[in-house]
């Protein structure tokens, strides 16, 4: 790895420290690279690398944050970069720790809010790291609850941005620090998120991803960096979850997939911190979905069994109904019938379960009968059983509110393909001119790939006539 040209002055904040940690030259360069490769960071330090850096030598991109990492662990204590002499990592890097207290996931999180809501086209441009989903989901199960997160006048003072990968604060203008946040507050950021959730089914996640992130940044950082009790601040860090995660959902949408992760880990810390060991499963499954539309199907089943554990056998049916869904999502992207098969069945099972008294969360109400079907349709498309993929694709169309647009369109592309692989060529591209017709309404990028996916599956027949006609079709639209 290029490192820049070495610095005149030798390091003695370093030095201090590897003598503090009792680290071999050679045992901090193992630790490091061991710490990359959580990260998925494919790195070669050895002892020569620690003998340049303590010469003054400043290791380029995400290293410095990891050095830091490792004295972190070691010590018991927050080390910054900056603390070791070193230059502060790379902005981008910001987000896939799993915070060590509420303060500093504030920390974290408002500084992803911060430099998303800015020009900062960089941070939409990262990458997705499978190995990044290891640590967080492990820490969320295996951590201890937050014991306090309320913040008296006392608490105000304390000086931001000492997290470990966090980047400075700017004072947010709109509320004075220190006001107390009210249930009012909290109900105004319920109903935002809505408000934008409904945005996002009906005309994709980037029609006002950056209207919520700017909402994020200038109301829910203040409120949080406000004073609370106890219970208001569960509250509080319940709803921060929540419009994190959406803005990770919208993130995501639009193929920013890096970024999405990063929203996702931070929103299932917040979610740690106020308490909501459901919410914290839920988050799990978002980042489970979105493994599986990248295809990585190992990882994703291994998020929804965190989920489950998380959660355990009390969560309501409806709860358990989502978590066994998205695990079949996963054994159909491996291929795995048998364990897909088990996985839908116990979906099937525990939805119907459910009873019209039932205390489901707010955010588990859309997984109904036409959510069950939509599962069951993209989980047969993927293991080729294109009969039973359209006869539950015809379902959920027939169940599904307009509303959720963007859910129909991806159900109408599956459906095209199930009476593809049935021989059914006239239907199957009716079926995706219609999709690729509304997906030029719609301000979502996955929209566009499940038509070029189709579209991909149609080659084989590119010479037959209604291939030539939905060619055409699609051609003239806007």
């Amino acid at each position: 790895m290029t490192e820049r040209p070495p610095q005149r002055v030798p390091n003695r904040q370093l030095a201090a420290l590897i003598a503090e940690a009792g680290f071999s030259n050679a045992g901090l360069a193992r630790r490091v690279d061991q710490l990359g490769l959580e990260h998925g960071l494919d790195l070669r330090y050895d002892k020569t690398s620690v003998t340049r850096w303590l010469r003054g030598q400043q290791p380029r991109g995400t290293t410095p944050a990891l050095i830091a990492e490792v004295f972190t662990r070691r010590l018991g204590r927050r080390l910054s970069a900056q603390d070791l002499g070193l230059d502060a990592c790379a902005p981008v890097y910001a987000g896939l720790e799993f915070a060590a207290t509420p303060e500093e996931a504030v920390d974290i999180a408002s500084g992803l809010w911060r430099k998303d809501s800015g020009s900062h086209a960089e941070l939409r441009k990262i990458a997705f790291t499978p190995a990044g989903l290891v640590v967080p989901s492990r820490d969320w199960l295996i951590g201890r609850p937050d014991e306090r997160v309320g913040r008296g006048d006392s608490a105000v003072a304390r000086v931001p941005g000492q997290g470990r990968f966090t980047v400075p604060r700017q004072r947010a203008v709109d509320r004075g620090p220190g006001q107390r946040v009210t249930g009012g507050d909290i109900a105004a950021l319920r109903s935002v998120g809505e408000l934008f959730r409904t945005l996002d089914q009906a005309y994709g996640g980037g029609h006002a991803r950056q209207a919520l992130v700017r909402y994020l940044e200038h109301e829910a950082e203040p409120m949080l960096r406000g004073t609370y009790g106890e219970a208001t601040g569960r509250r509080l860090f319940a709803a921060a979850a929540d419009l994190t995660r959406l803005a990770g959902w919208t993130s995501y949408d639009i193929a920013a997939h890096g970024l999405a992760q990063r929203y996702f880990v931070q929103a299932l810390r917040l979610a740690q911190a106020a308490g909501d060991r459901p919410y914290g499963s839920y988050v799990l499954v978002t980042m489970s979905r979105q493994a599986v539309y990248l295809g990585h199907g190992r990882e994703a089943v291994q998020l929804t069994r965190v989920a489950q554990q998380g959660v355990g056998t009390g969560a309501p049916p409806v709860v358990q109904a989502l978590l066994h869904a998205a695990e079949a999502r996963g054994h159909g992207v491996l291929g795995e019938v048998r364990a897909c098969t088990a996985s839908l069945v116990r979906a099937e099972r525990t939805l119907g379960a459910a009873r019209p008294g039932d205390d489901v969360p707010h955010w588990a109400r859309f997984f109904d009968e036409a959510q069950l079907a939509d599962e069951f349709a993209h989980a047969h498309r993927d293991l080729q059983q294109y009969r039973a993929a359209a006869q539950h694709a015809e379902r959920s169309l027939q169940l599904r509110a307009p509303g959720y647009a963007r859910s129909r369109l991806f159900c109408r592309v599956v459906l095209a393909s199930a009476r593809l692989g049935l021989g059914e060529l006239d239907q199957a591209c009716a079926l995706g001119a219609e999709a690729a017709q509304q997906a030029t309404e719609m301000r979502s990028v996955r929209a566009v790939e499940y038509v070029r996916d189709f579209e991909r599956r149609l080659e084989p027949y590119r010479d037959a006539a209604a291939v030539r006609t939905y060619r055409d079709r699609v051609a003239s639209l806007p």
